[in-house]
């Protein structure tokens, strides 16, 4: 599904029917869950891929990161992510410079959150969504908003994208949750990518072609 252009672009809550299935079970099983949206609410019925990169990273998932990008930037891929690690932010950076849709979920409120300007054309274009699980008065991510986060970003992913899980670390147990529930998860043939977590393994070349498969 392509995006249109007509998205709203001031934030609004997002509750009842206008919930999609995957929300709408959170916010049976826990009613006091409130969703807030900013952009095109409708990438959230589409298929969406995880995209998660540890905080550390060497440098051959830095240099993959960004092949990453340019590869798939002109997809009709959609990507879901916090986008809070250094590598999670260039990727987005270079995914909205092409056409390729994204679903960015902050650790924090969206109500008042000021838009980075390379924001704001994919806004309106409808190609990219702020999705937000958390009240007005939380401003600042911290550990705990950035785990609920993560939380709910993998619960809506179909498939994971990671170039690089830090040994023991959050994306690590992420990968190892998401394997859990029989969701595919893809890292890259590099040296870094480790053994033992049930990842599938490929190049970059075959991304685009696995990634759809797995939608």
């Amino acid at each position: 599904m392509r995006p249109t252009a007509d998205a709203s672009t001031a934030p609004v809550p997002l509750a009842g029917a206008n919930l999609p299935p995957s929300l709408r079970q959170r916010a049976n099983a826990d009613p006091t869950l409130t969703f807030t949206v900013r952009g095109n609410a409708r990438l959230l019925t589409t298929r969406l891929i995880g995209f998660f990169c540890s905080e550390s990273s060497p440098g051959d998932a830095i240099l993959s990161t960004y092949d990453l990008a340019l590869a798939l930037r002109d997809t009709n891929l959609t990507f879901i992510g916090g986008f809070q690690s250094p590598m999670e932010k260039e990727f987005l950076t270079f995914l909205l410079r092409g056409s390729a849709p994204a679903v960015v979920c902050p650790a924090r409120s969206i109500t008042r959150m000021r838009l980075p300007a390379a924001w704001k054309a994919p806004l309106r274009e409808g190609r990219l969504l702020l999705l937000s699980r958390f009240p007005d008065q939380i401003r600042r991510p911290t550990r705990e908003t950035a785990a609920k986060r993560n939380a709910l970003v993998a619960d809506l992913a179909t498939s994971l994208l990671v170039p690089h899980a830090e040994p023991g670390g959050k994306v690590e147990h992420l990968v190892q949750g998401a394997v859990a529930q029989s969701t595919p998860v893809f890292m890259l043939n590099s040296a870094m990518a480790r053994t033992g977590l049930g990842a599938t393994k490929c190049r970059i070349d075959d991304l685009p072609c696995l990634l759809t498969a797995a939608r």
